[in-house]
């Protein structure tokens, strides 16, 4: 059984940047793709980003691309999703997940986190 603990969200002005973290225990995280989705109010849950296993692979929604950037630190268990340039449509709450096969993290599925709270004020 994994576990997900995001952190790193807050209030921001339109422009600015946040950086979040989702700190896994159980599993060997090393062998896991990981993800992050985004949930906007009265929206369904959404695809952001992901990186697989070596970090020699990553994905972007186009909504994201060139402003997200997501990394992972195997040393301290941590997936990490930089966003600069924020506009306020990525005002959501911002989830992980991981599994041990990157389709099924592209897919939304895996282990989940209870998310952290983005918003982004114009």
């Amino acid at each position: 059984q994994v576990q997900l603990v995001e952190s790193g969200g807050g209030l921001v002005q339109a422009g600015g940047s946040l950086r979040l973290s989702c700190v896994a225990s159980g599993g060997t995280f090393s062998t896991y793709a990981l993800g992050w989705f985004r949930q906007a109010p009265g929206k369904e849950r959404e695809f952001v980003a992901s990186i697989n296993w070596s970090a020699g692979n990553k994905w972007y929604a186009n909504s994201v691309k060139g402003r997200f950037t997501i990394s992972r630190d195997n040393a301290k268990n941590t997936v990490y999703l930089q966003m600069n340039s924020l506009k306020p449509e990525d005002t959501a709450v911002y989830f992980c997940n991981a599994d041990s096969r990157i389709g099924t993290v592209l897919a939304g599925g895996g282990y989940w986190g209870k998310g952290t709270l983005v918003t982004v004020s114009s």
